[in-house]
């Protein structure tokens, strides 16, 4: 589980009221996902399956539904091979296994795009809604949709209803934007390559297919990642999960080309891309795959804290880390917190204020500290920098413990140690 899924976890475990007074203040945009999985927790608080399989079920209903619009579009043959090819791309396998709202994004976008198809505009605009609601940036679809559905004047009508009732989400969300979106930065290389690359296979699949799979999968495939990297260039909003529906598109070309090679080449360059991405597949399904494993570090406090031990978190954000295993946070005394998260409305709580931190802390005889991995920057945040002087003048440094993605240290005083 990794700070994201934890955030998740904690969340959904909140009474509705608590939930409700969250949302006003941080996390509106995940609102209706955490809402979701309220509900699933209280029918069944089954741990990681409980977090995930709402996940596990959405993509393969994402798989049904891109296979039901390439069969629409082209056949039983091109069904089957962009259904498949959806299920094994390697993104969709990574958020299919992760306790977050993408995979049931794109599931409602892939089922809005097939109900346009059909002309069901009240099922669209309701499918595609939901989508919105679940993540905003599913409104991305919408001008993908519009290249083949335009001319209907009935999709117009669903397009405006979506936009119209979308617009409360958008005006609570956009004053939290600082706090939710403050974390990136402008896209790197990195982005806009993984976006040349889909372009470029994208266009070269769309080669020789037919005019109506074209029509709909290219401009879902391109627009929403596209429009969301032009944006970040002012805005930095652009994360590539934010916009995963649009592998539906890239499916749909797979399956619409694959199905009419005639040729043996074509497969022979399926059968050398599956090699890469097999063991994307198996790396997906490790630890290794997150940038952290909250309850590796939990475990990790669970074996060394004693009782009464006092902890402290650098930065205080990865107070996450605990948050999900309240069996061991319980049996700490966190001397730095000021308001609990549900006391102050927020994700991870308030701290005190940096000379009654520096008290807490020098009158603690051990403490328990969750940190950053090494080379990772600092916060320049004054009670960040009390937290990390504090340590270094009072106390010893008695062990240091390396999980993914996290470091624990036990500190006590000079000499106390052992």
């Amino acid at each position: 589980m990794w700070r994201d899924e934890s955030v998740t976890w904690q969340v959904a475990h909140r009474p509705l009221s608590g939930l409700w007074e969250l949302l006003g203040a941080v996390d509106a945009v995940h609102g209706l996902y955490y809402l979701l999985m309220h509900g699933v927790f209280l029918l069944w608080d089954g741990g990681l399956w409980a977090l995930r399989l709402p996940s596990v079920a959405a993509t393969a209903l994402a798989a049904a539904g891109v296979a039901a619009v390439a069969h629409r579009l082209a056949g039983d043959r091109a069904a089957l091979i962009a259904g498949v090819a959806y299920a094994v791309l390697p993104p969709v396998q990574m958020y299919a296994q992760e306790g977050r709202s993408y995979a049931l994004v794109a599931c409602a976008v892939v089922w809005a795009t097939h109900l346009a198809l059909r002309e069901r505009w009240a099922g669209y605009a309701a499918v595609l809604l939901l989508g919105c609601w679940l993540h905003e940036f599913a409104v991305l679809a919408l001008p993908a949709h519009a290249f083949a559905a335009w001319r209907a004047p009935g999709w117009r009508r669903a397009a405006a209803a979506v936009v119209v009732l979308l617009l409360p989400l958008a005006w609570v969300s956009a004053r939290q934007a600082d706090q939710q979106l403050g974390w990136l930065g402008r896209p790197g290389w990195q982005d806009w390559a993984a976006y040349g690359v889909l372009a470029g296979a994208c266009l070269l699949l769309a080669r020789g297919a037919a005019p109506g799979v074209v029509r709909v999968a290219l401009p879902l495939a391109l627009l929403p990642p596209g429009v969301l990297l032009a944006v970040s260039l002012v805005h930095p909003w652009y994360v590539d999960r934010y916009v995963l529906y649009a592998l539906a598109g890239l499916a749909l070309l797979a399956g619409a080309r694959l199905a009419t090679a005639r040729r043996w080449w074509p497969w022979l360059l399926v059968a050398a891309l599956l090699v890469p991405a097999a063991l994307w597949s198996v790396w997906l399904r490790t630890p290794d795959s997150r940038k952290d494993d909250a309850l590796a570090a939990a475990a990790a406090v669970r074996e060394r804290a004693r009782p009464g031990d006092a902890v402290v978190f650098l930065p205080s954000r990865r107070r996450e880390w605990l948050l999900s295993s309240p069996d061991v946070y319980a049996g700490l005394r966190d001397v730095a917190l000021d308001r609990s998260p549900a006391a102050s409305r927020t994700l991870q709580g308030t701290e005190l204020p940096s000379v009654e931190l520096r008290e807490a802390l020098i009158a603690s005889p051990r403490v328990i500290a969750l940190m950053d991995p090494a080379g990772q920057p600092l916060d320049p945040y004054p009670r960040e920098a009390v937290k990390r002087q504090t340590l270094a003048a009072w106390f010893d440094r008695c062990s240091l413990t390396e999980t993914r993605g996290a470091r624990i240290a036990v500190y006590a005083r000079p000499g106390a140690c052992d």
